[in-house]
């Protein structure tokens, strides 16, 4: 029976994605849908299907004008291709900004081809809704590079531009830039330092009375440690007090992510629970301890909300259901579904308003059977990978963001039910597992393959759109070869 799942997966994802070809073939995009009234200069076709090199893209957007500050969306990627579907929905014009996929920065002209062209094997770029995409130096590598090569794309523009950066290191990397001629929808760097920081934000829980995982600072990281907190624990005394298996985590996910690969590391004994630790003490990461929660499959939860500087009370807020994962203890959402949690909701906002933040926010909890209650495990200071089911909800974040520092307008018409779905990993894990076969229905695979979910149902892809074909399309293309550079997000 399973080997009959991996066919008909496979099966499907072929002729959902790849049929796209079809929908691009025969011009079956979404009818009357024009090029970009609040741009003009070139056409369309000329510009966002190459990823350009960082001076190829300045003297592009030179030969352009725009009658609205652009989006600058950080990554080029899964959510940034939402964030960009979301904005373009509103005729925002979006300048994908991303590091190029050959490993060299975005200022060098090592690796980029004889018209400025540049290899990157993220999804946005040759988007209908993405107007052009480009190079930058990459944060992590040279902060001051990156604010040089954003001010002069600003420079090129003519007009100030909205930030979105779609991963940790990106919406950092503008807070602590703060490059001129920019508008940030978020809240200031101190803010995003505490609540990116797990040993501020569970802080923040145990003030408040928000459950939490029961979490450790260890001594053995503490020198590595943001704002010098005092350790809970040694290594000895965690193992002791939660036992094995155990979760490491870092205080701040991106360094470690670009460390070890991933944002957590399970441990089953002392042995790897002292190498993990070593390990991250030898990068310079401040590191946790946590005890591991027996998640409930299917009910993790997320408050998905933009909060705008008039603070939580005027919050913009949809709760998802992360009813499947991939893989499935750790991995990131692939099935996520609206949900009525309304403590959830007042959870998260409790949170985000003792921090003081505003901007887009993802609130992340998991159900713990055990203590019978939904613990709070992370919140994601910007958008993230389906940003896109509150957009189609009827909760259009980015859009309700870029209001705020612009002088658009945007309100909701009301929540609604929806679903979402990321169907490169969600067939993947029907390929290896059939308990997760019946949470798209026989109409659901119907609409996805005929592209009639568009119009009809209440359920959107994450990805895969017949009236946006390109993005899926460049998924296959790339999808199973080696790559230098690969975001998940």
């Amino acid at each position: 029976m399973q080997r009959t799942h991996v066919v008909i997966a496979v099966l499907v994802v072929v002729v959902a994605l790849a049929g796209v070809g079809g929908a691009l073939v025969t011009g079956s995009g979404t009818p009357g849908r024009y090029w970009c009234a609040f741009v003009s200069g070139p056409t369309r076709g000329d510009m966002a299907e190459q990823f350009r090199s960082t001076e190829a893209l300045i003297d592009a957007l030179a030969d352009v004008s725009f009658d609205r500050p652009p989006a600058l969306v950080s990554n080029a990627h899964v959510t940034g291709l939402g964030v960009a579907r979301a904005l373009d929905a509103h005729d925002v014009p979006v300048i994908a900004l991303d590091r190029p996929s050959d490993g060299a920065s975005g200022t060098e002209s090592g690796g980029a081809g004889s018209d400025g062209t540049r290899r990157h094997d993220g999804l946005a770029p040759p988007s209908d809704a993405v107007d052009f995409a480009g190079a930058v130096t990459y944060p992590l590598d040279d902060l001051d590079g990156f604010r040089e090569d954003v001010e002069a794309i600003v420079d090129a523009i003519g007009r100030e531009a909205v930030a979105f950066g779609c991963m940790d290191e990106w919406a950092l990397a503008y807070a602590r830039a703060n490059p001129e001629g920019v508008r940030l929808p978020f809240a200031g760097v101190d803010t995003l330092d505490d609540v990116l920081n797990k040993s501020e934000l569970y802080a923040t829980c145990e003030a408040l009375g928000v459950p939490y995982p029961e979490t450790y600072r260890l001594a053995e990281t503490a020198d590595a440690a943001t704002g010098s907190p005092e350790p809970d624990a040694t290594l000895d005394e965690a193992a002791e007090a939660l036992g094995f298996p155990l979760v490491v985590k870092p205080e701040l996910k991106r360094d470690f992510e670009e460390a070890f690969g991933t944002n957590v590391l399970e441990v089953a004994n002392r042995e790897e629970f002292a190498d993990a630790v070593g390990a991250a003490a030898e990068e310079g990461i401040a590191v946790m301890a946590q005890k591991r929660v027996d998640i409930a499959t299917g009910r993790d939860h997320s408050l998905a909300s933009y909060v705008p500087p008039s603070g939580v009370e005027d919050a913009l807020a949809v709760v998802g259901n992360a009813a499947v994962r991939f893989p499935q203890q750790f991995g990131t959402s692939c099935l996520v579904e609206t949900a009525d949690e309304p403590d959830i909701e007042a959870r998260a906002l409790a949170v985000l308003d003792d921090a003081g933040y505003h901007g887009i926010s993802e609130s992340e909890f998991v159900y713990d059977d055990d203590r019978g209650e939904f613990l709070l495990l992370d919140v994601n200071t910007r958008p993230w990978k389906w940003i896109g089911m509150p957009v189609a909800a009827g909760a259009n974040l980015p859009m309700a963001a870029y209001a705020a520092v612009t002088d658009a307008t945007y309100e909701s018409s009301g929540i609604e039910p929806m679903r979402w779905v990321y169907l490169r990993d969600y067939l993947s894990l029907l390929a290896g597992d059939d308990a997760f076969w019946d949470q798209l229905s026989a109409a659901d695979w119907r609409r996805l393959v005929s592209g009639a979910f568009e119009r009809e149902g209440d359920l959107t892809a994450g990805v895969y759109r017949p009236s946006d074909p390109d993005p899926a399309a460049k998924l296959l293309e790339t999808e199973f070869v080696d790559r230098e550079y690969y975001c998940s997000c």
